[in-house]
């Protein structure tokens, strides 16, 4: 469990470092219009690796994924940190998503193989929630001071002793289980492909439309997407071992956990990838003073973790526990969505603790509770599609709303140098429309000098474009708050769950 917890942690660590290094990683490497696939590249790798050695995993045992999954995944960490461009760091991305998506899809599937009884594993949740918690509690601290004062580079390579421990840990003590099988694996190979091509091709569409409208060739993609969708479909209902089981789809409460994941993903990475932007880009802090801020999130996901596995055996409606996190989402949302420069940072950390105890509440019970209704010859992969479908939801909210954020500064900016500068708009808008002026300081500091050189307000200009950037951003925000809000409502569609010992009868709960 240790070694487990220490993959937890790597995980945590990465999110939450870089995506406080964002910010900087786009002022010096450029290319503002990538930066929703250093989290997708990510994503999309994870979404189909994650069912795949979920499933190689029931057959041919977990152990030794696990190992190759630390390795591939501190590799590609330094990748990484070498990467020279936003098109490398991304493909590096996607090899870290890979060995993100084989420790989610076998390392987390682990834990019902060793713990069969539910209560036993609730209570064993307390591990991997104070893993997690100090993984993305020191994260956006320690990104933003390894930012400022090393680089953006050495975010990546802390992920290397970390690596190196958990590989120990797993390689000497995680036992070798191996269920018994029976007849030959067929592994459905072209279910994987069609589910990256789909996936892939969606997220482009997302973020073609609003920059394009519809194009001949949006049109021709959104055609593509819709025809490998039904192949997908079709593939799946004639595969003898298929990479996403359409039987599991028929149960209604597993789809509305299903659901509620990728709503769960959809507003955590939203919230994760976007808040450091809003206070360094919008607000104009430091990257240091930004983690900081952005601290309470990560940490107070270890105490709603650890508060939730005190209470949600003893209540009469576990799921109780999931409409309150969602509310707890919700309620930071809003929050958020309506802070300024002049909003006090108190205010600000309790919206971001917030949005941590309510993912407390809500990550680990999604596991456990579909775990109940589907049973424990289905473990394995329901507990890889919860994962995916939360990756998947992390894809379409970053997507969404990079496109949403691009789009409204762009155009924004557009407005505002009319209003100050209407003769030379044309001249300034392809500098100030990419916001890495708003985080890097000598990127600003040399453009300022510029603009007084031109005989404009220099000072005047950059603060229009943080008001833009700050609008821009609640709005993609607010969106991710609409997103919990739907959730909430879902939830009332799951039935009361009854945790039963590990001899009950599979599938067993509550009408």
């Amino acid at each position: 469990m240790l070694g487990i917890g220490l993959v937890n942690m790597l995980v945590a660590l990465d999110q939450t470092v870089v995506s406080t290094a964002l910010p900087s990683i786009v002022a010096e490497l450029q290319g503002f219009e990538f930066y929703a696939w250093i989290a997708s590249a990510y994503l999309l790798a994870s979404v189909v690796t994650v069912p795949v050695f979920g499933r190689l995993g029931d057959y041919f045992g977990r152990k030794r994924f696990v190992i190759a999954a630390v390795i591939v995944f501190t590799g590609a960490s330094v990748l990484c940190g070498l990467a020279t461009s936003m098109r490398m760091l991304a493909a590096a991305r996607a090899l870290q998503g890979v060995g993100g998506g084989m420790m989610v899809g076998t390392a987390f599937a682990s834990i019902p193989d060793l713990f069969p009884d539910p209560r036993s594993r609730v209570r064993w949740q307390v591990i991997m929630a104070a893993a997690y918690g100090i993984g993305t509690a020191a994260g956006p601290s320690l990104g933003g001071w390894l930012s400022q004062h090393f680089g953006w580079r050495s975010t990546f390579f802390v992920n290397l002793p970390v690596g190196a421990l958990a590989l120990y840990f797993i390689w000497r003590h995680l036992p070798y289980y191996r269920r018994e099988r029976q007849g030959a694996v067929k592994l459905d190979w072209s279910g994987a492909l069609l589910v990256a091509l789909v996936l892939g091709g969606f997220q482009t569409l997302i973020e073609a439309l609003p920059a394009h409208g519809m194009t001949t060739g949006n049109l021709a993609l959104s055609a593509a997407v819709i025809v490998l969708a039904a192949a997908l479909f079709l593939c799946e209902r004639r595969a003898t071992h298929p990479i996403v089981p359409l039987d599991l789809f028929r149960d209604p409460q597993l789809v509305t956990l299903f659901a509620l994941s990728t709503l769960s993903g959809f507003v955590m990475f939203s919230l994760i990838f976007f808040a450091p932007l809003l206070l360094q880009g919008g607000f104009g802090l430091s990257p240091q003073e930004a983690g900081l801020l952005a601290t309470p999130i990560a940490a107070c996901i270890a105490i709603g973790s650890v508060i939730n596995t005190r209470i949600v055996i003893r209540l009469p409606r576990p799921t109780l526990v999931l409409s309150i996190g969602f509310g707890l989402l919700v309620a930071a949302s809003a929050a958020l969505a309506f802070a300024t420069l002049s909003t006090p940072h108190l205010l600000l950390e309790i919206a971001m603790s917030a949005v941590g105890i309510g993912l407390g509440f809500i990550l680990n019970n999604l596991n456990i509770f579909a775990q109940e209704i589907a049973g424990r010859e289905r473990f394995g992969i329901t507990t890889a599609l919860l994962q995916s479908t939360r990756m998947v939801g992390g894809m379409l909210g970053t997507s969404m709303l990079a496109t949403i954020v691009n789009h409204r500064y762009a155009s924004g900016v557009g407005d505002a140098l009319q209003t100050l500068a209407p003769k030379l708009a044309s001249q300034w808008l392809p500098r100030l429309a990419d916001p890495r002026i708003l985080v890097d300081e000598s990127l600003r500091n040399t453009m300022l000098g510029e603009l007084r050189a031109a005989g404009l307000n220099g000072h005047a200009i950059v603060d229009a474009a943080r008001r833009v950037l700050v609008d821009a951003i609640h709005i993609g925000i607010a969106i991710a708050g609409c997103a919990a809000l739907c959730a909430t409502y879902l939830v009332r569609r799951i039935a009361d769950i009854r945790f039963r010992g590990a001899g009950a009868v599979p599938g067993h709960r509550s009408a």
